[in-house]
């Protein structure tokens, strides 16, 4: 359950403090060797700021087969959000919205292609038909908040860099907290109340890995 503030694995700018560094501690070199030194155990990750499940593999067996089914997408990941704005499958300008559809339940289902921004290689953008890797997520909203904002329950179907935070920024639903796509929407004090400074002041995306599932 990685706290918020921690990166996965070693990197530039992030040698130490890691998730890899305390695996290391605790399991000693009972990791699976797969991703090399530098990624012992590691079979995905997620964002420094993200909070949430991820799961290490111990053996090489086990990276194996892990890797195996994230990579056929068969390991079920949902994640909890807090986005501006309530997604609204009557919303003319959700509808208008590029790789943008509906399905049965009230899910809205984002599929585009993401790549690198060209400018800024820091961040992944949406990307025209055929461009970038193909990305798909689903979208839920569990409670909305005076039309200001709401807790979306989001699932992958792909698993890319950004992936939620960027397809959410592409709908016009941006992360509360999110500095990189969020853009500068505020949450109303006259609709919110006191709820309105605690979301403006949220100080990183919104965004909890709740649910991991794998055979």
């Amino acid at each position: 359950d990685k706290p918020a503030g921690m990166v996965v694995h070693p990197a530039p700018g992030s040698p130490a403090g890691t998730l890899v560094n305390a695996l290391l501690h605790h399991c000693g070199d009972t990791l699976s060797g797969i991703g090399g030194e530098k990624r012992p155990g590691i079979v995905h990750r997620i964002d420094k700021d993200t909070t949430g499940l991820l799961v290490a593999a111990k053996s090489d067996r086990a990276h194996h087969g892990l890797a195996a089914q994230f990579e056929a997408h068969s390991a079920t990941r949902h994640y909890l959000a807090l986005v501006h704005g309530v997604p609204d499958a009557a919303d003319a300008r959700l509808r208008g919205t590029k790789g943008v559809s509906f399905e049965p339940g009230g899910v809205i289902r984002i599929a585009t292609g993401i790549a690198r921004h060209r400018p800024d290689r820091q961040r992944q953008a949406v990307v025209g038909d055929g461009q970038g890797r193909h990305a798909v997520t689903r979208v839920r909203v569990v409670e909305g908040f005076a039309g200001q904002a709401a807790l979306v329950d989001c699932w992958l179907e792909t698993g890319r860099t950004h992936q939620i935070r960027v397809h959410m920024a592409h709908a016009g639903h941006g992360l509360l907290g999110d500095p990189t796509y969020g853009g500068k929407r505020r949450l109303s004090d006259k609709a919110l109340g006191a709820g309105a400074a605690l979301g403006n002041a949220f100080s990183r995306q919104a965004l909890h890995a709740a649910t991991l599932g794998f055979d």
